[in-house]
């Protein structure tokens, strides 16, 4: 094949320009994102039921939802939060699940529910979603003037009418989390006042049903009608009440005087919000916001760019007096990371080009592989555009790896031309044809072999196998497509652009490059000598090798395991917990104390607040910080990372007397729980009960939290808080006429809510919400002192038959895969990985009573899932590798001498991540796949043509030793042009570093380690396994040399 393209070189040109042609065109169409579709489809189930307690609504709801949901095609686990008047479950899915289908199994699931469900929840209905955990991004809006003494209420409904549903309509949104409510008619109702017009609740909920409806009346003179008809109109009737005012004359009660009982006369009515649990804060100030989660499957950059790009659509139209911003955006980091990505990529390509200079010596030499890479690398992303991959951290990453291993085909040429050319004097062409004689073998050896090393990474499962699937595939990809320019392009560069060189000129060299040459040569020289003592010695050297893969083993299980490293993504999250029971004064209070402590710090860009909501629960002892730091630029100094950020704060608020202050920072994948580190869920398996399961958890996390590896745990949710319990004398009431449905009526209204029906509010249906007014909901006597009727019409005092009486209970109930459980979330200390911790707390787990269960979730499930298939891809990568090599020389022997290489590159790769405070990865399996691959590719060279003088006739000694000093300078050049590619990674800072520092280490440990000693084993291997396994191919080749016969041409 190369011969063909040795004598057509404009055909070689024309191939070369239509895979650049078709690289370039697929280039815009590709999605740009930190990783591949990681994240598992999640389906979100969210219920409210009005006025209920967290008890009531798991008895009623949750598990009734529980019982459908579970055994849906696909799902991998769900969760669910049950809390007062609402309940959320989470169905998480296997990765690849088609999200749009899973919907609708859950959809056909709950329909079967309803008929079981209380009426007061299907009156809401059932909200089921698509949407990954974590918010993609937040926007705000507020108040221009600092000072505005406006009421965010305008401000709140505005959002919902004239942005919400903008966003949601966006492709890639999948739910929008509305920090606030729309208006609502709000009737807030004086009890007293009702009770002196012998009126109740249940009173002015009727009236407002009966007096606020749409009348659809018709019209005068419709068909079928009289010939002499000559008019005809439709009748409107002013049934739907539009402002306070017009609810304010809704009649409660007529007197036969001609006087009225107004609903205005017992209740103040006002436009308020819908909702008042919820509020938000930014940089100090009242502000309305929403965040934006990510839809299973969608793109995250492309979905952040277009809400950005709506949003400033729409401000063109907003009042002079609001503005918005985003006080919260993920996006950012994956757009500077993935843009390091690319810099190291082109600081790559020029320190490898450096590296061909100095050996090759010669532009026009250099300059064959310089064309070559570019059109590799346009080739694989027209690859990667068909496979539907993206431009992302893993498929750039392997675009810098592949740097190094392109041109490593393009020097093996090249350096061979040259070499025949400096020793016969032959012309380029000529010379090109005999170096493609030689090398042809080795070349498509060490493709399959190193694209055969990475295809058992594609066939991985769970969240981990779509990681490494682009990134084997496209790094696959670019080396096949440089072992086909290899073959086919290369060859017609150097016949075309090679000029003819004198025999020897190597040593005409002067300067720099003539005492370069000198002193490689000196080098070539001892390394030959020390072959020559090494190859008298197998044995003990074999000794030695089976002490270092001892080492190996021994280091290797002492790496510390983790999924993927923390990153400075630019922000962090403040969990902020206040003790059961406290006001929303007092949570606001603590903000504020955080916000300033915050304000001070100068690393920061801007705060972000959310009062009663976290991830933990919703309440008003809850809130929620998202401060975003300055540019990664901007905080290069000591203690400014957003680690180094989240400790001090953690620190200036330690023992806070009014409550838990908690920064975390966010999950390395986004969409894989709220935050960093493990997950933990402690599970009721045995029914023991929530008072033991309690118990278990105050001693797991005692312990956690004095574990030396564990830098804090726990539990994320709200805790017990204190609760009024009323008990009915439900006999006692029934005698004093009263039924139990006007006393549970009257109760959810005054002291929950209760929405009546609709209004017409400026074009838009409206809620209109009848609740007790503040002053009469305040203390537990008011609700004592609350009348309801009896049956004969008379007021009778719940104090008749109710009694009060204070006790804790749940505010938040928890379940995972039907199981009672508490969330716990924590992180590791300095120096120990997440793998140590979560091995530290299944230590801690087994001392817990019987009956207690735990099951990872999120992140810490897929680390877990992880490791338990690293010793499987290893495996197969070796033995694809092996086998391979098998079919291509039709040999056993050979295959076993090149992969003994192996655990020496794998021993550099675990060697640099010890010496680095590093961890076992994602990354680092990468890098150490990658590492087998190269470590294989070195040893090839040098056996390829050990193997062929073993057959001309050498013995197994000179064969090797000659085959080493033959290939010892392409070795040391394509090694080295690979390390100083992957210097940058090793070296990055900023966005993304952690990630590059992780791959970048091993692979340079492992390639060190692979060339230095791989130089000096590979000819040991060699000649010990044919010693070992009979030479039976070598010797008779040399017995047919004996006999006349003609043996293969020396690649010499």
């Amino acid at each position: 094949m190369s011969k063909f393209f040795i004598g057509r070189p404009n055909f070689a040109w024309v191939v070369a320009i239509f895979i650049t042609l078709a690289g370039v065109l697929s280039i815009p169409s590709l999605p740009v994102s930190q990783f591949p579709v990681v994240a598992p489809p999640q389906i979100t189930v969210a219920a409210t039921y009005p006025g209920a307690s967290a008890k009531d609504v798991s008895e009623s709801v949750t598990s009734i939802l529980e019982e459908e949901i579970n055994g849906a095609k696909g799902m991998l686990y769900f969760e669910s939060s049950s809390s007062n008047a609402s309940a959320e479950i989470t169905v998480t899915f296997k990765p690849g699940m088609d999200a749009d289908l899973a919907q609708v199994d859950v959809q056909n699931r709950l329909k079967k529910a309803e008929a079981r469900l209380p009426s007061a929840v299907t009156q809401q209905g059932l909200q089921v979603e698509q949407a990954n955990a974590g918010f993609l991004l937040i926007y705000s809006l507020r108040y221009k003037a600092e000072d505005s003494s406006k009421d965010v209420v305008e401000l709140a409904d505005y959002a919902a009418r004239r942005i919400n549903n903008e966003i949601r309509r966006i492709p890639g949104v999948g739910k929008l989390q509305f920090f606030s409510s729309e208006a609502a008619m709000r009737v807030w109702v004086d009890p007293q006042k009702l009770l002196g017009y012998g009126l109740s609740i249940a009173d002015v909920n009727s009236a407002i049903a009966a007096q606020n409806v749409q009348v659809p009346a018709g019209s005068f003179g419709s068909r079928p009608g009289t010939a002499e008809q000559e008019l005809t109109a439709t009748l409107a009737v002013k049934g739907m009440l539009e402002s306070p005012e017009e609810f304010g004359r809704i009649v409660l009660r007529a007197n036969t005087d001609g006087s009225a009982v107004r609903l205005g006369d017992v209740a103040r009515l006002e436009i308020g919000r819908q909702d008042y649990s919820v509020e938000s804060r930014q940089d100090g100030r009242k502000a309305v916001a929403a965040a934006v989660q990510l839809a299973p499957g969608a793109n995250a950059l492309q979905t952040a760019d277009a809400v950005k790009a709506r949003l400033n659509e729409l401000s063109a139209a907003f009042p002079a007096d609001i503005e918005h911003s985003i006080a919260y955006d993920t996006s950012l980091f994956v757009k500077v990371a993935i843009e390091k990505v690319i810099y190291t990529l082109l600081e790559a390509m020029v320190l490898v080009f450096l590296v061909m200079l100095l050996f090759l010596q010669n532009l026009r030499y250099t300059l064959i592989p310089t064309i070559v890479v570019p059109v590799c690398l346009m080739g694989t992303f027209a690859v990667m555009s068909l496979l539907g991959f993206s431009v992302n951290m893993m498929t750039m990453f392997g675009m810098v790896l592949a740097i190094g291993i392109l041109v490593d085909d393009a020097i093996v040429v090249v350096e061979n031309v040259e070499r025949i050319m400096t020793e016969e004097g032959l012309s380029p062409a000529a010379a090109t044809v005999k170096a493609m004689s030689q090398v042809s073998g080795a070349i498509v050896g060490i493709t399959l072999v190193l694209a055969a090393v990475f295809l058992p990474l594609a066939f991985m499962s769970g969240s981990v196998g779509v990681i490494y699937q682009q990134f084997s595939l496209s790094l696959a990809v670019s080396i096949l497509f440089s072992g086909f320019l290899a073959l086919t392009f290369t060859p017609a560069l150097c016949a075309t652009l090679l000029k003819p060189v004198a025999m020897g000129h190597h040593d005409t060299k002067r300067g720099f490059f003539g005492w370069f040459n000198r002193s490689f040569e000196r080098l070539t020289g001892r390394f030959e000598a020390l072959n020559h003592r090494l190859l008298r010695r197998t044995g003990r050297y074999m000794v030695i090798y089976a002490a270092l893969v001892g080492v190996l083993g021994w280091m290797y299980v002492r790496v510390p395991e983790s999924f993927v490293p923390s990153e400075d993504q630019g922000y962090m999250i403040v969990d902020m917990q206040l003790p059961p029971g406290a006001s929303y004064a007092r949570t606001e209070a603590l903000v504020k104390d955080v916000e300033q402590y915050l304000a001070e710090r100068k690393t920061l860009s801007s705060s972000f607040s959310v009062l009663g909501f976290s991830f933990s629960g919703t309440g008003q002892n809850a809130a929620l910080g998202f401060p975003t730091f300055k540019d990664w630029s901007e905080r290069k100094g000591a203690g400014e990372s957003a680690a180094d950020e989240a400790g001090a704060l953690n620190a200036r608020f330690a023992g806070n007397p009014d409550g838990t202050v908690m920064a975390v920072t966010p999950p390395p994948i986004e969409g894989l729980g709220n935050a960093g580190g493990f997950s933990l869920r402690l599970q009721d398996r045995g029914g023991v009960g929530r008072e033991v399961l309690t118990q278990a958890l105050g001693t797991l996390l005692y312990k956690a939290n004095t574990s030396p590896v564990i830098a804090y745990a726990m539990m994320e949710g709200l805790a017990d808080a204190p609760q009024l319990r009323l008990d009915v004398d439900r006999a006692k009431a029934q005698a004093l006429g009263v039924g139990f449905d006007t006393i549970s009526t009257a109760l959810s209204t005054a002291f929950g809510s209760a929405t009546v029906n609709d209004f017409a509010n400026a074009g838009r249906l409206q809620r209109v919400v009848v609740q007790a007014d503040v002053r009469d909901r305040s203390t537990p006597e008011s609700i004592l002192t609350l009348h309801v009727p009896n049956r004969a019409g008379d007021q009778v005092p719940l104090s008749a038959f109710v009694t009060a009486q204070w006790e804790n209970g749940p505010v938040q109930i928890s379940r995972y895969n039907g199981y009672q459980a508490f969330k716990i979330g924590g992180d590791a200390r300095p120096g120990y990985s997440t793998g140590e911790a979560m091995a530290e707390l299944e230590r801690i787990m087994k001392e817990l009573p019987e009956g207690i269960g735990y099951e990872w979730t999120g992140l810490s499930y897929q680390e877990r899932f992880a490791g338990a298939q690293a010793p499987i891809l290893f495996a197969l990568a070796i033995l694809v590798v092996f086998l391979l090599l098998v079919a291509l020389y039709e040999s056993w022997a050979i295959p076993a001498s090149v992969m003994l290489i192996v655990p020496i590159g794998a021993l550099g790769s675990v060697l640099a991540v010890t010496v680095a405070g590093l961890t076992n990865d994602v990354y680092f399996k990468v890098g150490l796949i990658t590492v087998i691959g190269l470590a294989a590719k070195n040893a090839i060279l040098i056996v390829e043509f050990a193997k062929a003088l073993r057959e001309q006739g050498l013995s197994l000694v000179e064969a090797a030793v000659t085959a080493a000093r033959l290939r010892f300078r392409p070795i040391v050049m394509t090694s080295l042009a690979f390390i100083l590619g992957v210097v940058p990674l090793v070296i990055a800072t900023g966005a993304g570093a952690a990630s590059q520092r992780s791959l970048g280490t091993g692979v340079i440990g492992g390639m060190l380690s692979a060339t230095l000693l791989g130089v000096v084993f590979v000819p040991v291997f060699f000649v010990w396994v044919l010693s070992l396994l009979g030479d039976r191919k070598g010797k008779k080749q040399q017995a047919d040399a004996a006999d006349g016969q003609t043996a293969p041409a020396a690649a010499e």
